[in-house]
This record gives structure tokens, sequence and C-alpha cells, in this order.
């Protein structure tokens, strides 16, 4: 990768405030990420994460960690969509996420769509840590080229551990140079957004959920240990949102 791509890092911790709320000790950015608090609710912090600048771009290599301590509670999202679009640094662009959850912690990870514009090249890593008694909601949503173009290259992977052991580990490449078949009935079908939805709940350990299709296009499994998984595809961003929403809206509450 060339060294003229930018490199950009942000850091949250969130931390129980010992008065039924989440303190933000430590909310840091640079470069073309930025994060903003924004009103919480219930005993959640919340925050945004804002892109200032487009990208990324070729050669740049972004990097969110994100870490919740006991019994604290935190909502992230994104002001917009991210786009990948080519630059003139050659080389693939990076973005990697960073998670971490501790006992009784529980974290809300919903950002907006990553959009794969023509041309470029973005390999995405999350990685998520939690302990056996934190709560995960997290969402990916990818959509492969604008309106009326092809995709750019994207490789994406994502691996969660509750307790150590990992539950999900897996990897989506698609678009010019990717293994064959990504666009094929095994895989994306010829549907052009993606998204899976990962929710971590305590209980899920003793009372699974139950497998099922969701409706045309989404599907529900139980993963290995306290944990689910809603795979979706469609053929744009609105309806692949809805279905993901539904999906939830249809897990059992605690």
């Amino acid at each position: 990768m060339s060294g003229a791509g930018v490199r950009s890092v942000a850091r949250i911790v969130a931390r129980d405030d010992g008065r039924g709320g989440t303190a933000l000790p430590v909310l840091e950015s640079d470069g073309p990420l930025a994060l903003r608090r924004t009103r919480g609710s219930g005993g959640r912090a919340r925050v945004m994460l804002v892109g200032a600048m487009s990208g990324p771009l070729g050669g740049d290599h972004f990097t969110v960690e994100g870490r919740v301590e006991e019994g604290a509670r935190l909502s992230v999202g994104s002001a917009a969509a991210t786009i990948a679009l080519p630059g003139q640094a050659k080389g693939e662009a990076r973005y990697d996420v960073r998670l971490a959850v501790a006992g009784h912690g529980e974290l809300h990870w919903l950002p907006e769509q990553l959009i794969s514009a023509q041309g470029s090249d973005l390999s995405v890593t999350t990685r998520v840590d939690l302990a056996a008694t934190a709560r995960l909601v997290l969402r990916e949503e990818q959509v492969l080229g604008r309106v009326g173009e092809e995709p750019g290259r994207l490789t994406s992977r994502l691996t969660v551990r509750v307790a150590g052991q990992v539950v999900l580990d897996q990897e989506l490449a698609c678009g010019p140079g990717a293994p064959g078949g990504w666009d094929g009935p095994a895989v994306l079908s010829g549907y052009r957004a993606v998204g899976q939805l990962v929710v971590v709940r305590p209980e899920f350990g003793t009372d699974p959920v139950t497998a099922a299709v969701l409706g045309e296009g989404a599907s529900l499994v139980p993963l290995a240990g306290p944990a689910a998984l809603v795979t979706a595809v469609a053929p744009d961003a609105l309806r692949l949102r809805r279905l993901l929403d539904e999906a939830l809206a249809s897990l059992p509450r605690a």
C-alpha cells in the first residue's frame, strides 16, 4: 500500500458514571474521522461518526476503536453513508473497526451503509470482543456501486468473540478480482445491497433463536453461544434497511 494515503484514528471509551448514565472519558478523532456526542436516552450515551472528508480513498487507512466498560451502554451511528472511492494513491484502502464490551455492558453499532464506488478497492475488517454478560447489536450494510455504475472491489471480514470463543468469523469479497461466484445464486444472486445483523444477548445461550426465513432475501440463524445472525440481500439500500429493521424487531426481548 502506498505511503501517500491518509491515516486516521478515532477512539471511544464509554464508562458507567455511577448515576445510571454513561460517561465518555475518551472521545478522540483526527483527519477525516470526527466523533460527536449527541443526546442519548435511557442511560445510553450516543455518538455519531462524521466523515469530514471524502473517503476512504485508495491508499487510506482508517481505524475506529471503541471500548464499553463494565455496565456502560453506548450507541454509535454515522451521519451519512461511507463511500469508498478511487484515489490518486495506488493500492488498497483499509477500514478497521475494533470493538470491546465488558461485563454487563451494551453496545449498539449502527453505522449507515458503505457504498463501494466503481474503481475503488477497500478492505474492511471488524473485530468485536465481548464478555460473557455483554450485549451487542451490530449492523453492517454494503451497497455495490452507486446508481448505474459497477461496484469497486470490496472485501469485508467480521469476527465476533464472546468470552474468548469465536461465535462468528466470515468474509465476503465482491467486485472486480473477487473469487468467482460472488454475484451468483449462492451469494448475492444479482442483488447489489447486502447486510447482516449480529445480536448477542446472554439469554440466547439458554434459549437460542429458531432459524427462519424472514421474507424474501433475509434469514435468521442461531450462532454458537448467545448470539444470532441475520443475513439479507436486496435490490437497494432502502429495502435492505427495512429487512434488517424488521428482523431486529422480531427477535425476542429480555
